[in-house]
């Protein structure tokens, strides 16, 4: 056993019995390094990676292997998952030293820290058009041994490189217009592939940070904006990505069709997916996308939360050794599970005996609702409850099989993600969540998404900010010493959404508290947001990634969330910092919008006028849900929400202050651009208002 047997991390913990004598990132293997004078091998990867589990298999649990690498090599294993920074450092180096980057990350460094020689995946015998991972090694000690020299000007010269792209984040002269914006719509729409939905080629990422942007510009009157939201949403839904029998998205699709997936299930592709559908839900009523919004939620409450509320990080793509094998289906097992309904099954699904990949079938639907119906000849809602039956009988099925592994740490940024898309989806999905705020003292309501919501809020301010101390990862009941911007954005957001849902002002008091220490912590005075605290770890580089990733960027988590917080308190500050950042990314964002998009999310609040709605209430008075219900009726991006009976506390949002009541009844506020309306106590006025 290596001296990785004491992590909190499952990826980590997968190589704990490697004969490799891997070190977890830290100052024994660095100060090791320096004393042995020995370059360092670090591997990066993640618990769900396909590839990482054939490297290690092939590389790392051979025996001839790994004594070459304890013999030359300071060997450090990285989850990237809980050290996002030094990912994002040598992925940076990777991609300028290669062109290209992805996991398993394989990156050499002189001992103090400087890349020289990157890659990702090596094979253990030539093949690909690829050298031997053996090869790879002997070439590199070889090269240290004999040319030190050429090493350390090789990795100065790419640390130079790291270093002066960094210094590029300053801010430009000009800010974010609306032509901008539009600029970024057409480029969108330009680029869009109306053959098979969504953007670029294989593989095929489910870009929801896109989706969301054209939705607030369609929602402000870009009406060609919504064509490709409901295209791709379509196309993504109809299965292989997703998870027809059990709910929840695959990471990508491996070819341009949607079809077969990356078989892993992260938690951050799900959170966002099902804030995109429930928005694509509001401003189409189309029923199938509520359909997958709460098939997907449901898969996040069975399969991927802690019992104490918390979320988990991701499922693996393999069991049993094998890619995929716990989702495919052979026509033999579908016809055992369905019976008399399987000619039904196959025809929507289009299954074969041969199958659609590797001689199993992942299943993508051929016909639709319409075309069963006529085939069948059944009525559409015949159709919908029989295929949901299938669905259940086939997951009761697939769930005697062995599961693929979960990574079971719990990451405050990704949790900061499906908390918002939770609360959401309580206070659009579930009629529930408008009592809480009528009668604090009811109780909690019975509402899933609601209560899903709160518990992972009280989880991650009771397990993941210690002391009063906000950190990154926690797993059994330890967490990592870290804390990155994104943890801090995505989380302030969460609470400000579950804040918009029940109205209850501990959660709009903690996102304020956690908004100033995050100024604190990680301001660059340039502009925007380095990613790591100014109290975190010396490495190479203090980094500053700005682009939208699978992930939002720190940076863009945090000006969505000062341009909000701004508006709930009217300090212009939040809003000066917000704008300071906007100006970081002006033209890269129109140009390359696929990878800002949740930067052009932020513009388009900071661009439009953003209501503010305030609503006021006698406590035990009069029932004021009629006002929020209207309020939640239709997707409403800009508009902010804030409701307290009167007088409201102190922890209030400044929103409600000096708001009386108008005739003793519940009554709602609406501000715009400076400028307050006369409050008014009916629906049909505060429908005009809106």
């Amino acid at each position: 056993m290596n001296k990785l047997s004491t992590s909190t991390s499952p990826y980590l913990l997968q190589h704990a019995h490697n004969p490799v004598d891997w070190h977890p990132w830290g100052e024994e293997a660095l100060a090791r390094a320096r004393v042995e004078k020995k370059p360092i091998f670090l591997s990066i990867g993640y618990a769900a990676c396909h590839w990482c589990h054939v490297m290690a298999h092939e590389s790392f649990e051979d025996e001839a292997t790994a004594a070459f690498m304890n013999q030359h090599f300071i060997n450090i294993k990285v989850d990237r998952e809980e050290r996002p920074d030094l990912d994002a450092i040598y992925m940076q180096a990777t991609v300028a030293m290669t062109g290209s980057g992805g996991w398993p990350m394989s990156v050499f460094l002189t001992p103090d820290l400087k890349p020289f020689y990157t890659g990702t995946y090596f094979p253990p015998v030539p093949r690909y058009n690829m050298p031997s991972f053996r090869d790879v090694l002997a070439g590199i000690a070889r090269t240290w041994r004999e040319q030190p020299a050429e090493v350390f000007r090789v990795g100065d010269e790419v640390t130079g490189h790291l270093q002066q792209s960094l210094n590029v984040n300053v801010q430009s002269d000009s800010a974010f217009t609306r032509a901008h914006l539009d600029a970024a719509v057409k480029n969108l729409l330009d680029s869009y592939d109306w053959g098979y939905g969504g953007w670029g080629t294989a593989p095929k990422f489910p870009q929801p940070m896109t989706i969301e942007f054209l939705l607030r510009r369609h929602s402000t009157g870009h009406e060609e904006a919504i064509k490709p939201v409901i295209h791709a949403l379509k196309a993504m839904a109809r299965g292989g990505m997703y998870d027809v029998v059990g709910g929840g998205f695959s990471r990508y699709s491996v070819d341009n069709f949607w079809r077969v997936p990356h078989f892993e299930k992260m938690l951050y592709d799900n959170a966002q997916l099902a804030r995109a559908y429930l928005h694509a839900w509001q401003v189409t009523n189309d029923s199938f996308f509520k359909q997958i919004v709460t098939e997907t939620l449901d898969f996040i409450a069975r399969e991927m939360t802690h019992p104490g509320g918390g979320f988990y990080s991701s499922l693996d793509a393999d069991s049993e050794g094998e890619e995929g094998k716990f989702y495919v289906w052979s026509l033999d097992e579908i016809r055992a599970t369905l019976k008399e309904d399987s000619d039904f099954f196959e025809a929507a699904y289009g299954v074969t005996p041969r199958g659609n990949w590797e001689g199993k079938t992942v299943l993508q639907r051929a016909l639709d609702d319409g075309s069963l119906a006529a085939r069948f000849k059944m009525d559409i809602e015949s159709v919908t409850a029989k295929l949901t039956d299938c669905h259940s009988r086939l997951l009761s099925a697939r769930s005697a099989r062995i599961r693929p592994g979960t990574d079971d740490k719990v990451l405050t940024s990704w949790n900061g993600l499906m908390l918002a898309a939770l609360a959401e989806a309580a206070r659009i999905l579930e009629s529930g969540s408008l009592l809480p705020f009528l009668d604090q003292q009811a109780g909690r309501v019975q509402s899933q998404y609601y209560n899903m919501a709160t518990r992972s809020a009280e989880f991650l301010l009771k397990e993941l900010r210690p002391e009063g101390k906000l950190k990154h990862s926690w797993r059994e009941g330890k967490t990592t010493g870290e804390v990155f911007l994104e943890d801090y954005g995505a989380l302030i957001l969460g609470l400000l959404e579950l804040y918009q849902t029940d109205f209850d002002n501990n959660w709009f008091a903690t996102a304020k508290e956690l908004t100033d220490e995050m100024l604190e912590l990680f301001e660059d005075s340039n502009g925007g947001f380095f990613d790591t605290s100014k109290h975190g770890e010396a490495l190479l580089l203090r980094p500053k990634d700005l682009q939208d990733n699978a992930t939002p960027s720190g940076n863009a988590l945090a000006c969505e969330a000062l341009l909000k917080l701004a508006e709930f308190t009217g300090e212009g500050r939040y809003r000066d910092h917000a704008e300071k950042a906007l100006r970081l990314v002006v033209g890269m964002a129109t140009r390359y919008p696929t990878a800002f998009g949740r930067w052009l999310s932020a513009a388009d609040l900071a661009l439009e006028n953003v209501k503010q709605v305030a609503v006021v209430y006698e406590a035990g008075g009069e029932d004021a849900s009629d006002l929020v219900v209207v309020i939640r009726s239709r997707y409403r991006p800009n508009v902010i929400v804030a409701a307290s009976a009167h007088p409201p506390p102190k922890a209030a949002p400044v929103l409600l202050k000096d708001r009386p009541l108008k005739n003793g009844k519940p009554t709602a506020y609406v501000c715009e651009g400076f400028i307050c309306k006369n409050p008014v106590t009916s629906v049909e006025e505060l429908k005009q208002l809106l």
